[in-house]
C-alpha cells in the first residue's frame, strides 16, 4: 500500500467541488424533500437569511419567495450587492460582509459559506444584483460560471433577485412540500417584526413576535392552562405557557432568527431561568420535571458572532458568550427573574392556575412512579430476549455526522420485519417488529403506556418520555402492509402517538413508507410500481405481455428487492397536522365509537379501480 501513496495521491480541491463532494458538512444531508430539514430547504433558508440580515440592518421590507416545480426564486429589497463584487460573494468561500461588524451586526450568516454552497448545489444559479440604477447578473451551472454578464441601466427597484434549481445530481426526483416552506417563512415573519414575505402570492405578516408563533403553534386537543406571558427585553424574547392534554416539553428557539431546532445554550438557560424563578416566587423546591411538564415556550435571542455546532446552526454551541458582560446564561436568567417575578405578583389568577399545575404534575408523577418503575424492570428483563427491536448503531441523539440518516422502522410480522432487517443499513436503521394489531389506546391515559408491553417496548426504544431532546431516531416508520390490516394498523399507531407523543408527529418526525404494489418485469428489465398509473406507464414501455406481481404484504417482498425500497431512493409519506385541525376531534371521529357514522364516510368516499383495458395499456 505504501509505495501508492505519491505525490499524485494528494489533491486540493475547488470550492464548489468540497462542497459537491461532501455537501454534508454544509447543508446537513440531503434527502428529496419529503423530511423538513433535507437539503432542499436549506439551500431554500441560505438565500432567504441573506435578505432576513438586509431586514435586520434596516433594509427592505418585503421579501418574495416563489417556487414553481424546481425553480425557487427569492426577491429582496435590501441595499443590493455592491456590483463588482457579485461574482466573488456567491462563488468564493470566505467572501462577504459579515466579517465586518459594523455592515451585519448579529446577523445569521457567518461564514461566508451559505450563498455558495447553493450554487455549488444547483443544477443552474443565477443572482442579479440591482443597486443605484444598475444590475449586475452573473449564471453558474453546478457553480460554473457560464454567464458573467457586463453591468448595464436598470429601472428595477434596488435589492437581489437569486433563482436556482437543486441539481438533480445530487436530490434526485426532489419536491418542495408547501407546508415545510410556509412553515419556515412563519418562523421568519414571527421574528421580524414589520417584515413582510410573500410565497407563491401568499402573505405572511406577524404583528406580535412570539405570541403570535406560541398562541399558532397550540393546536388541537391542547389548550393553555393560562394565558401566555409574552417578555421583550432588549435582544432576549421569549413568549410562555403550559398545557393541558399534554405529557412534554415544546420548544421553539431561535438564535439571531435561526431556528435551533436542537436547543443549545440559550434554551438551557431559559429552561433553567424557569424552574428557579418558579421556586423563588412560590419558596417551594418544587420537582425541575413537574415546572417544566407540558411546558410550552418560544425563545430568541440576538448574540453578535454565535458559535453554532454545524454549518447548518441548528444547535447554538457550548462555548463562552457574553451580553453586556454577563453570559449568556446570567442575562437570560436576569430578564426572566425579573419579568416572570413581576408577572405572577400582578396576575394572582395566573399564579394559582400555574402552581395548580405543578402540584397536578408532582401528584401524576408520583402515582406513575411505581408503574413507569415496573415498566422499566419489564423492558429490562423483556430487553434480554427482545425480538421486537433491532436496534442500529448510530443513534439521533449523538453528535455523529449520520444522525439525521436515522430511521426506526415500526412493521408487522415475522417476516416483513424480517426483509427489512436483511435489507437494513445496519449503521442507521432500526427495525421494531409488532405483534398483530396494537392497542386502540383512544380515550385511554398514560398508564396503558407502561402496562401494555408492546406500547411500553415502542416508548423504551423511541425514548422521548422524558423530553424530545432524548429521541433516538430522526425518522419514525410505520411500514405496514398496503391493505385494510395494514391500515388499520397504521391508524392505531398514529392514535398512540397523536394521544400520548404529539411532539413527535408535529415536529416531523413520523412517516409513512411507501412500497410498490406491482413489480413489472420482462427478460431485460425490472421496474417497480406504486401506483396503477405507474403500472400503466411500465407496461406501456416493457410490454403488454410483461410478468405482472401484486405485492399483497411486505413479507412477499425478498430482502434483495427490499434494499431497493429503503435505501436512498426511498420514498416515504410525511404526517403533516394540519394547523385548522383538532387532534382530539379526529381521533373521535376516526377510533372513537361513532360507528355508522364512519360507516357513511367510508361509503360516500369509496372507489372503485376498473380493470385495466387493453386501450389503458396501449
Amino acid at each position: 500500500m505504501s509505495e501508492n501513496y505519491t505525490d499524485e495521491s494528494i489533491r486540493t480541491l475547488d470550492w464548489k467541488e468540497h462542497i459537491r463532494l461532501r455537501p454534508g458538512m454544509y447543508i446537513g444531508k440531503l434527502g428529496d424533500g419529503t423530511s423538513h430539514d433535507d437539503g432542499i430547504y436549506v439551500l431554500l433558508k441560505e438565500i432567504i437569511d441573506n435578505s432576513i440580515d438586509e431586514f435586520i440592518m434596516g433594509n427592505g421590507r418585503t421579501i418574495e419567495v416563489n417556487i414553481t416545480e424546481s425553480v425557487v426564486s427569492v426577491r429582496d429589497y435590501g441595499r443590493g450587492i455592491p456590483l463588482n463584487k457579485v461574482n466573488d460573494c456567491v462563488s468564493r468561500i470566505n467572501t462577504g460582509a459579515k466579517y465586518e461588524s459594523q455592515a451585519f451586526k448579529k446577523s445569521v450568516g457567518l461564514n461566508g459559506v451559505g450563498t455558495k454552497a447553493v450554487n455549488a448545489l444547483s443544477g443552474y444559479f443565477k443572482t442579479q444584483s440591482f443597486r443605484e440604477g444598475r444590475v449586475k447578473t452573473v449564471e453558474y451551472e453546478q457553480g460554473n460560471l457560464v454567464n458573467d454578464a457586463p453591468i448595464v441601466e436598470s429601472t428595477e427597484r434596488q435589492g437581489v433577485l437569486t433563482t436556482f434549481v437543486p441539481d438533480v445530481e445530487i436530490f434526485g426526483n426532489f419536491r418542495y412540500l408547501s407546508e415545510y416552506v410556509e412553515e419556515m417563512l412563519w418562523n421568519y415573519a414571527f421574528l421580524n417584526n414589520g417584515l413582510t414575505l410573500l410565497f407563491n402570492g401568499q402573505k405572511f405578516l406577524a404583528k406580535n413576535g412570539l405570541y403570535d408563533l406560541l398562541e399558532r403553534n397550540i393546536t388541537g386537543n391542547e389548550t393553555m392552562i393560562y394565558p401566555i406571558i409574552h417578555i421583550r427585553d432588549d435582544d432576549f424574547e421569549c413568549a410562555f405557557t403550559h398545557k393541558n392534554n399534554s405529557y412534554n416539553e415544546e420548544y421553539y428557539s431561535f438564535v439571531n432568527g435561526q431556528h435551533t431546532t436542537q436547543g443549545g445554550t440559550h434554551q438551557n438557560a431559559f429552561r433553567e431561568a424557569i424552574v428557579k424563578t418558579i421556586r423563588d416566587f412560590y419558596d417551594r423546591d418544587y420537582d425541575t420535571s413537574d415546572i417544566r411538564n407540558s411546558l410550552a415556550a418560544a425563545i430568541s435571542i440576538k448574540v453578535e458572532e454565535p458559535v453554532f455546532e454545524s454549518q447548518t446552526k441548528t444547535k447554538l454551541g457550548s462555548q463562552m458568550m457574553e451580553r453586556d458582560g454577563r453570559s449568556i446564561r446570567t442575562y437570560i436568567g436576569d430578564i426572566i427573574k425579573k419579568h416572570v417575578d413581576n408577572y405572577l405578583h400582578m396576575n394572582p389568577e395566573t399564579a394559582e392556575a400555574l402552581q395548580r399545575k405543578i402540584l397536578q404534575s408532582e401528584r401524576e408523577r408520583k402515582d406513575m412512579a411505581n408503574i413507569k418503575k415496573l415498566a422499566r424492570e419489564s423492558v429490562k428483563k423483556v430487553s434480554l430476549h427482545n425480538k421486537k427491536l433491532r436496534d442500529c448503531r448510530i443513534h439521533f441523539n449523538s453528535n455523529h455526522e449520520k444522525r439525521l440518516e436515522t430511521t426506526l422502522f415500526i412493521t408487522e410480522g415475522d417476516s416483513a420485519s424480517g426483509s427489512i432487517t436483511k435489507s437494513r443499513d445496519v449503521q442507521t436503521q432500526a427495525v421494531f417488529s409488532l405483534k398483530g394489531k396494537p392497542l386502540n389506546s383512544f380515550g385511554l391515559t398514560k398508564k396503558v403506556v407502561y402496562e401494555n408491553e408492546e406500547f411500553n417496548l415502542l416508548q423504551a426504544a423511541i425514548n422521548i418520555d422524558e423530553s424530545m431532546e432524548n429521541l433516538r431516531y430522526n425518522n419514525v416508520v410505520i411500514a405496514t402492509d398496503a391493505d385494510v390490516d395494514g391500515s388499520h394498523i397504521r391508524l392505531l399507531l398514529l392514535t398512540f402517538f397523536l394521544q400520548f407523543y404529539p411532539d413527535l408527529v408535529r415536529s416531523g418526525h413520523v412517516y409513512i413508507l411507501q412500497t410498490p404494489l406491482f413489480r413489472v418485469r420482462n427478460k431485460k428489465e425490472t421496474l417497480y410500481c406504486y401506483t396503477e398509473e405507474e403500472r400503466i406507464t411500465a407496461l406501456k414501455k416493457l410490454g403488454a405481455n410483461s410478468e405482472i406481481t401484486r405485492f399483497k404484504g411486505l413479507g412477499e417482498i425478498s430482502p434483495e428487492e427490499f434494499r431497493h425500497f429503503i435505501g436512498p431512493g426511498m420514498r416515504l409519506d410525511p404526517v403533516i397536522l394540519r394547523r385548522d385541525l383538532s387532534i382530539a376531534e379526529m381521533l373521535e371521529y376516526y377510533m372513537g365509537k361513532n360507528t355508522p357514522e364512519r360507516q357513511q364516510f367510508i361509503i360516500s368516499n369509496l372507489r372503485i379501480e376498473s380493470e385495466l383495458t387493453e386501450e389503458q395499456v396501449h
